[in-house]
């Protein structure tokens, strides 16, 4: 997979970017705030409908514009694919795929991206929510159904939230919302740990061909594996915690809340890890997600650095650069070329980009 052709229009200080990817390995380069990371943050959009930077999609408009578009070509399986997104400033939006209007689930589908990002160097010292976020992205890009789940349950927990913030609570009302969130709730947590299962034996050996020695583990806080054990595990917890949930107005038990340890020799990397070590975990997850989704899919998604190279040491630099498959599509940003090696520059086409305007660089 790989993208051919990329059309941004009034989308953040992008007002009107085209630009085509001949080669396998892209640089963007250019300073701070020119708008190097809103291409990488287009094309990821495209593979998740969300952007990794803010939640509110009218946020991508250009400033005084009434909307923002992006066109792409990609090549699948010796197949060119056109996506169009067109969003508006009083939220309107249409999605098409060569030319047909689609749905949400249909267009996600046509591209798997994966990010590396600073912000990412941040997963292991940021919330819960950051963790989660990170994990059900992941998942959706092997399991699309998965999308559908989540959403399904939000849905009922919003649902159970409301009742119980009412002055009187409907508690068999409360019972049937409890009985749904069980169920979607278990097959979450099911999948969660099923891919959890398989990143980390990609990561751990990443891991440790880089730090030599160090052993890397990931642990979910739910201790069940199985469907009915974890659907009877969240019985049990709903039940003890009944009078908990009516005192606080809020649902307290569910994937919703659930977290990820990682662990590096045994300890909490969150609490002991050095940044060394963090950053080594971090890059290594990265790598096995691209590996995960060739796996399952097929084929290899885009890999996305967004200046994520000056945030590592040569070593890991060097590590990360050779790691990534020939076959694999890497668009990069940087603020110039002086972290790449010359055998790496070798067929690679150069972007610089100023004001949210890209030129081929000769």
């Amino acid at each position: 997979m790989e993208i051919k052709r990329l059309g941004l229009k009034n989308y953040r200080n992008c007002e009107n970017v085209e630009l085509e990817f001949p080669t396998r390995k892209t640089l963007i380069i250019g300073k701070n705030a020119q708008g190097k990371t809103n291409i990488l943050e287009s094309i990821y959009f495209l593979s998740d409908l969300k952007s990794p930077r803010t939640s509110t999609i009218s946020d991508l408009i250009q400033f005084n514009k009434p909307q923002f578009e992006i066109n792409a070509k990609i090549l699948k399986n010796d197949t060119d694919i056109e996506l169009d997104y067109v969003y508006t400033q009083d939220k309107k939006r249409e999605l098409k795929v060569n030319k047909v209007k689609t749905n949400t689930r249909d267009f996600k589908l046509a591209v798997k991206t994966v990010l590396f990002s600073t912000k990412d160097m941040l997963l292991l010292r940021g919330s819960p929510e950051d963790r989660r976020n990170w994990l059900d992205r992941a998942i959706s890009q092997i399991y699309p159904a998965y999308d559908e789940r989540l959403s399904k349950y939000d849905k009922i927990r919003i649902q159970k939230n409301n009742l119980l913030k009412q002055d009187i609570i409907d508690e068999a009302l409360y019972d049937i919302y409890n009985e749904q969130l069980v169920i979607t709730g278990a097959n979450i947590i099911f999948l969660r740990k099923k891919f959890l299962k398989e990143i980390e034996k990609i990561a751990s050996v990443k891991h440790q061909t880089i730090s030599e020695s160090e052993k890397f583990s990931l642990n979910y806080t739910c201790p069940k594996d199985e469907i009915e054990e974890i659907s009877q595990y969240l019985k049990e917890e709903l039940f003890e915690r009944r009078k908990e949930e009516f005192a606080r107005h809020q649902s307290c038990v569910g994937p919703h809340r659930d977290d990820i340890e990682f662990k590096i020799n045994g300890l909490d990397a969150t609490k002991f890890a050095s940044q060394g070590q963090q950053r080594t975990l971090v890059l290594s997850l990265k790598l096995s997600e691209l590996e995960i989704i060739k796996e399952k899919t097929g084929f290899y998604p885009i890999l996305l650095l967004d200046d994520v190279l000056a945030e590592l040491d040569d070593k890991r630099q060097n590590y990360l650069l050779k790691s990534i498959d020939t076959n694999t599509q890497t668009i990069i940003t940087s603020v110039d070329t002086l972290l790449f090696e010359q055998e790496f520059l070798k067929d690679v086409t150069i972007y610089n980009i100023e004001n949210g305007k890209c030129v081929l660089d000769k």
